[in-house]
């Protein structure tokens, strides 16, 4: 076993390879086998009043906020016409104007279980009834009426409402199972670039548990359990090694039949070969490596996660290598 100044440590080599996710110039460090590597998260994004706005994945849990002119911006317009908060890879928060109420709707478009929380400050323009924030659960391209908003004028506030909307993958009352992985690719030596623990970005939650495969761009990459693919992301052309926030690039999300989401992260442009709602079973091809978002070098980021009540979570694994149980070493306290 060997260990980099940068905490990665190999599996089944003690040979070494410079690489590192982000900025960062990294010494040497381990692997298993073969090539570089890097990092994701699925996103923290703001969106602007009355503006579809999307962003690449960057953290552990998405997050949309409502300011500015969030109403219609004509008075004119007609009555009912919706005005969308956001729209991307988590949901949608639309207000829709019923004189002399705004009805709230959220929207799921995940093909999967998702939570969500709806806040605002404390405000003396508007009731709502039932009363912020709210959390609930949403199933699989599921819309629902969230509340209702009255104006204290009984007229449409255009100067905007506040409401955050905060979204979190997965359900908070699923039970994952302990389960041996099959490894997401076949062909290419086991390369470990940053396992569990990594210092340099598998320092948070949703991360905690992930590891870095470094893989040759364009490497076949697999299913490694059976599941449907309840998210994809795709359209990032390029990496940005500067730029935490470009988070995971293009990706997949699989969820389980026990709730539990694999995460892989980082494929090549145009890498992803599989759509939302699609059932895939272990060791069918998902997309193809890459370089793509907050990354230096081609890998692929695997990561297994669960939803914690409004906290993206990433859980230890177990995974089946060419030589048998892969042996990642734990991460210091």
């Amino acid at each position: 076993m060997s260990i980099s100044s940068c905490g990665w440590k190999d599996i089944f080599s003690s040979d070494t390879t410079p690489a590192c996710d982000g900025p960062h110039t990294c010494a040497p460090f381990a692997r298993v086998d073969g090539v570089p590597h890097p990092v994701p998260r699925i996103a923290l994004v703001t969106a602007l009043a009355s503006l579809l706005a999307s962003a690449s994945a960057a953290h552990a849990q998405q997050r949309w906020h409502w300011p500015g002119a969030a109403a219609p911006p004509s008075p004119q317009a007609p009555a009912a016409q919706p005005a969308p908060a956001a729209a991307g890879p988590g949901a949608a928060l639309q207000l829709e104007w019923q004189a002399p109420v705004y009805l709230a709707w959220v929207t799921n478009p995940l093909a999967g279980p998702a939570q969500l929380r709806v806040s605002a400050p404390p405000s003396e323009d508007y009731r709502a009834v039932p009363q912020l924030p709210l959390t609930l659960q949403l199933d699989a391209h599921e819309r629902r009426l969230l509340t209702r908003l009255y104006p204290a004028s009984n007229q449409r506030i255009l100067g905007g409402l506040g409401l955050t909307l905060d979204v979190v993958p997965g359900d908070p009352r699923a039970t994952p199972q302990p389960v041996r992985y099959q490894l997401p690719f076949h062909g290419v030596p086991v390369q470990v670039a940053q396992g569990f623990g990594g210092h340099f970005s598998h320092a948070d939650p949703p991360n905690w548990y992930a590891v870095d495969f470094a893989l040759p761009q364009g490497t076949p990459v697999l299913a490694a359990r059976d599941g449907v693919v309840m998210q994809v992301q795709r359209g990032v052309l390029d990496n940005s090694p500067n730029d935490p926030a470009a988070g995971g690039g293009n990706l997949v999300r699989v969820l389980h039949a026990d709730g539990s989401m694999a995460l892989y992260a980082h494929l090549a442009p145009d890498g992803v070969a599989v759509r939302p709602g699609q059932a895939v079973r272990s060791g069918e091809r998902l997309g193809a490596s890459g370089n793509t978002g907050f990354s230096t070098a081609p890998h692929l980021h695997f990561a297994i996660q669960r939803n914690a009540d409004l906290q993206l979570v990433s859980l230890p694994f177990r995974m089946l290598g060419p030589q048998g149980e892969l042996q990642f070493p734990s991460p210091a306290p």
